[in-house]
């Protein structure tokens, strides 16, 4: 395989990858998911905050109730405006609002929610509220 071969594929492989984008874009498109999915909350809008977790976040929500009643139970926080901070890291982001913080993760069809209701902790892992394995 010639250089020009091998560069074709690898952005070819790059572009079938959703982390290939350039991060402004990936940041944006991260905080506008956790914004939806914000404003979902703010609505007390079960089907939409249901439907921007991941998969297996959802999983372990309604590990032992549906989504809508297992969220209510959580109290989660919901945060308005926009994003003081967006870090994006490959296929995984992390948006801070003022009272909340949301982590997301890249699939093929848009980012998804991976944990919310998350508060820093001093030399620890965030502690959140919601999450999945």
């Amino acid at each position: 395989m010639g250089p020009i071969t091998g560069w074709l594929l690898a952005g070819t492989v790059c572009l079938a990858a959703s982390g290939c984008a350039p991060v402004g874009e990936r940041a944006e498109a991260a905080e506008t998911a956790a914004q939806r999915f914000e404003r979902a909350l703010m609505a007390a809008d079960d089907v939409r905050v249901c439907d921007a977790l991941a998969p297996a976040t959802r999983e372990e929500l309604e590990a032992e109730a549906p989504c809508g009643p297992s969220l209510a139970a959580l109290r989660l926080p919901a945060a308005a405006g926009r994003a003081e901070r967006v870090d994006v890291y490959g296929s995984q982001a992390l948006v801070v609002f003022a009272q909340d913080s949301v982590f997301l993760a890249s699939f093929p069809d848009g980012w998804r929610v991976t944990a919310a209701g998350c508060t820093p902790r001093t030399g620890r892992p965030y502690h959140c509220e919601l999450k999945g394995d």
